[in-house]
């Protein structure tokens, strides 16, 4: 699916119209009538704005598989795992494992 499928299917799914995209994207009625009306390819900045609007990162636009939304406190956790080594990793695993 390329970028342009993937919005219409978002903006399908929330019920929105190009219009509306346009209005919560910040973008012009003239970009989004051109990304549908003559197979313009968005631009990361572009993208940007509507994964913006949808309330999505760019990761999870292009997410293949079934997006899946992190509440707070998964997100601060993920945050600072992404910070640690590989044995803090390791570690931090086995404690996990442990307090099954």
């Amino acid at each position: 699916m390329n970028a342009t499928e993937r919005i219409r299917r978002i903006m399908d799914e929330l019920k929105w119209s190009e219009y509306r995209l346009a209005k919560e994207s910040g973008l012009s009625q003239s970009t989004i009538a051109n990304l549908f009306h003559r197979n313009t390819v968005p631009s990361i900045s572009t993208l940007e704005s509507v994964c913006g609007a949808f309330g999505i990162s760019l990761a999870q636009f292009f997410c293949e598989g079934t997006m899946v939304e992190l509440s707070g406190e998964q997100k601060a956790f993920f945050d600072r795992w992404a910070l640690l080594s590989a044995e803090q990793k390791r570690l931090m695993f086995e404690l996990m494992e442990n307090m099954k």
